[in-house]
């Protein structure tokens, strides 16, 4: 495979080194692109890989679709990584299909009104809903035989397979996915009113506060203010009690999409913020400072996304001085067995494993992870069909044998319900059982001990000799 990567921040370098220790023998990646609107950045990412004969970096504005298929074609390229900012997603996307190139990104582009009208219904809140942009043009795709994956992260991304391996091994019917995104990094000696961005700001400005949305079978859609929701949940993997709100995210349209065949009736998305960057956020808000739409500045045109983006620390600028994880996953609730069932599903990462071992801060190694498994899986050829598809139409059990061979943990937490008080039942039951087989086995032996003392003769102060023998 030859793969245009388009994006060389922290997150595309961040796939680029775990595909770099995945397939170093470059048995199904040929040959990388590494393309970037800075192209200092972009050879800065393949110098740091130290294998010049295998990344190519390039230069490229990815809002011009005839420059991104110029570099396809150039290059020879036939998958393409969507590493960029979220607002060129669909150019990149449409020349990945005029070329024939596979695709795939991390997440898609949507774009509320303004003012946005909430309740009930994408269409009165949104011009462009998220995913629909991509899934509108999945008859194109299969037409054409090509396959293009979209939201391939970790949320959305690994949560999706996640979501398809409850409801296809752990649920008899599953009712409820819940995506939950925490942690607790910290960054000791920092300033009380020091904002750290752990993610690409220009994604962080436009999913936390676009309107945000959940999925209800009975309802549809169910569109909401930012940062509603507010609930306290305990992350698992010593990362304790996250307060969590809701804000935009795919997997409350992708999830429905392909599970609401195993009895979904509910989908919701919250993650945990920091106060300063929450407030931050609702004062860029207020001040007009998310617009796209360009102002004029002492003769000079500029987008006040772009120059807040531009100015706001960088997730790059990141590093050792984190200590603590992140922990996302899904709490799903269903039947098996006929009982009710609760568990959650989750992938914890520290920030110091992830500097030790790959140079990156925790949360751009979790995205890239994410990413880079399901990159794997296309490249060998085991994630393929023809359409737009997300994580939760394929076979989740490579992706999680990928995850346990590269070290990428995830675990399952079996929360309180009637099949978890049957469970422990049947397992104290068995503990019971072992534990009079084991006694048995005791008083057996004491006994024929007994019986050996009495046959020759010996008496109780004899029996460290019988020990012996």
């Amino acid at each position: 495979m030859r793969m245009l990567l388009v994006g060389a921040g922290a997150v595309g370098e961040s796939i680029l080194r775990i595909l770099e220790v995945r397939d170093g023998k470059r048995e199904w990646l040929e040959h990388v692109v590494v393309a970037d609107y800075n192209i200092e950045r972009a050879r800065t990412v393949c110098n740091n890989l130290m294998d010049s004969d295998r990344y190519t970096p390039e230069c490229v504005d990815a809002h011009k679709q005839q420059d991104l298929m110029d570099l396809i074609k150039n290059h020879n390229c036939d998958f393409v990584m969507d590493a960029a900012a979220p607002f060129v997603s669909n150019k990149i996307f449409d020349a990945a299909f005029q070329t024939g190139a596979k695709y795939a990104n991390m997440g898609t582009w949507s774009v509320p009104f303004d003012p946005p009208q909430y309740g009930i219904g994408l269409e009165n809140c949104y011009k462009e809903p998220m995913t629909k942009y991509n899934f509108d043009r999945h008859e194109a795709w299969a037409e054409r035989g090509n396959m293009a994956c979209i939201c391939l992260g970790i949320d959305p991304g690994v949560v999706n397979v996640f979501a398809k391996f409850a409801a296809e091994y752990l649920f008899d019917e599953l009712y409820e996915v819940h995506v939950k995104d925490g942690g607790n990094l910290t960054i000791p000696g920092a300033g009380e009113d020091n904002i750290a961005f752990g993610f690409n700001v220009w994604t962080v400005l436009d999913e936390c506060m676009n309107p945000n949305v959940e999925w209800n079978k009975d309802y549809g859609f169910i569109v909401d203010r930012p940062f509603a929701g507010e609930e306290v949940f305990e992350m698992p993997a010593g990362v304790g009690a996250n307060t969590l709100v809701k804000i935009e995210h795919e997997e409350t349209v992708t999830i429905p999409r392909y599970l609401e065949k195993y009895g979904l009736r509910r989908c919701t998305y919250k993650i945990a913020l920091d106060d300063n960057l929450v407030q931050a956020l609702k004062v860029i808000n207020a001040l007009g400072l998310r617009s796209l739409q360009p102002v004029e500045v002492d003769g000079v045109k500029v987008i006040p996304r772009d120059v807040v983006a531009a100015c706001a620390p960088q997730p790059t600028d990141l590093g050792e001085e984190m200590i603590g994880k992140m922990c996302v996953g899904i709490h799903c609730k269903g039947l098996k067995d006929g009982k009710t069932r609760e568990v959650f599903m989750y992938q914890p990462f520290d920030n110091q494993i992830a500097m030790e071992n790959w140079n990156m801060q925790v949360v751009v190694a979790q995205t890239g992870f994410g990413a880079a498994v399901g990159i794997e899986l296309i490249g060998r050829g085991i994630w393929k069909d023809a359409g737009v598809f997300s994580p939760e139409y394929f076979d989740p059990i490579p992706y999680l044998q990928i995850m346990d061979e590269a070290g990428f943990e995830y675990g399952i937490v079996e929360m309180d319900s009637e099949y978890k008080t049957v469970n422990d039942k049947k397992i104290m039951a068995q503990v019971f059982k072992d534990a009079a087989k084991s006694q048995k086995e005791k008083e057996d032996k004491r006994k024929r001990r007994a019986e050996v003392t009495k046959i020759n003769g010996f008496d109780n102060h004899s029996s460290k000799k019988v020990e012996s023998l």
